[in-house]
């Protein structure tokens, strides 16, 4: 290949073989993925997985008149085209990746399926001379485009009202732990911990640049931390908190943004104008941790506000003590 030139064949030079070809692999790839989105939400989500389910078996069902149309025209070799091997063609997110969809994000990305979909199938048939073929890609752009009735009715008889909330009151609980939850802890831990070292050397030493490598250090120090304590100390399967990694990503980046945010200012040189923002910082800090808790753990706003800052206070103040001793 000639580099800077793409090996990829227009949509528009496609024979009508190769068209034929395109889409039903194509169908074979929205059916795998299907398949896997079944598989991934039969365990917690079983009536969603139905639902993918059903759409699994008619992506199969086009993918066999797709065949049975080339084996009439072109014969039983198919030839080997992929969407990766046209330019311009959407693409599939990866299966590897489908675990880091949540429930809705899956139903979201199957509806853009279908759009995209529908879209092919009429460029398709637009570009085809034979009556047969031309009816068949017109048909199939008619049953994506009515996908989104298709789902609808699939979600009234296999998704009860009773059974939807039930699933997205688990999917809500496990965003929660996964991702808020160790969080949360992690934003609590970096931005109340690290008051104390950060402010104390604030006033021992009135050095700006001292003050923030202090801080730079006691923020990815206690990030890396809670990182790897939060990952290790729940594999997730018993307690159904989700993926480990996941946990302490979140706990980890959390707790070094809580220690940054009232690091940074003392890189501007001037004390007292760095310690005045630092303040600021960290009251928006402890009003986010806060609003956070009683956004997602139900903890009543007043009480959470009481809690956070009454620690940070005493962590504050110990700090300046300290720093001023």
């Amino acid at each position: 290949m000639i580099p800077g030139i793409s090996s990829r064949k227009r949509f528009a030079d496609l024979s009508e073989q190769e068209v034929l070809a395109l889409a039903i692999s194509s169908e074979e790839d929205d059916a795998r993925i299907y398949r896997q989105y079944a598989e991934a939400l039969r365990e917690d989500y079983p009536d969603s997985a139905k639902i993918f389910d059903a759409m699994d078996a008619e992506e199969d069902e086009h993918r066999r008149r797709l065949i049975d149309l080339h084996k009439t025209r072109f014969g039983d070799v198919i030839p080997l085209i992929r969407r990766e091997h046209v330019s311009g063609f959407y693409a599939r997110r990866p299966v590897w990746l489908m675990e880091n969809l949540g429930l809705e994000k899956m139903r979201e990305q199957a509806e853009a399926m279908e759009r995209e979909a529908e879209n092919f199938y009429r460029m398709a048939a637009a570009r085809t001379a034979d009556a047969d073929t031309r009816k068949l890609l017109g048909d199939l752009a008619a049953a994506e485009a009515g996908h989104s009735e298709t789902a609808g009715a699939l979600e009234q008889e296999l998704l009860p009202e009773d059974a939807r909330s039930r699933e997205n009151r688990e999917a809500h609980r496990r965003f929660v732990l996964t991702w808020v939850q160790p969080g949360l802890a992690g934003l609590m831990d970096g931005s109340v911990s690290t008051l104390a070292p950060i402010f104390a050397t604030a006033f021992a030493t009135h050095d700006t640049w001292t003050t923030f490598l202090v801080g730079l250090a006691a923020s990815i120090g206690a990030g890396i931390s809670m990182g790897f304590t939060e990952a290790a100390s729940d594999d997730g399967q018993l307690s159904g908190r989700g993926s480990p990694f996941k946990r302490g990503l979140s706990s980890g980046v959390m707790t070094t943004v809580g220690g940054l945010g009232h690091a940074l200012p003392y890189l501007i040189t001037d004390f007292w104008t760095a310690t005045v923002i630092a303040f600021v910082v960290v009251f928006i800090e402890l009003w986010s941790i806060a609003w956070i808790q009683n956004r997602f753990m139900e903890t009543p706003f007043l009480r959470a506000t009481f809690q956070v800052v009454l620690g940070g206070a005493l962590v504050f103040a110990a700090g300046a003590l300290i720093g001023s001793g």
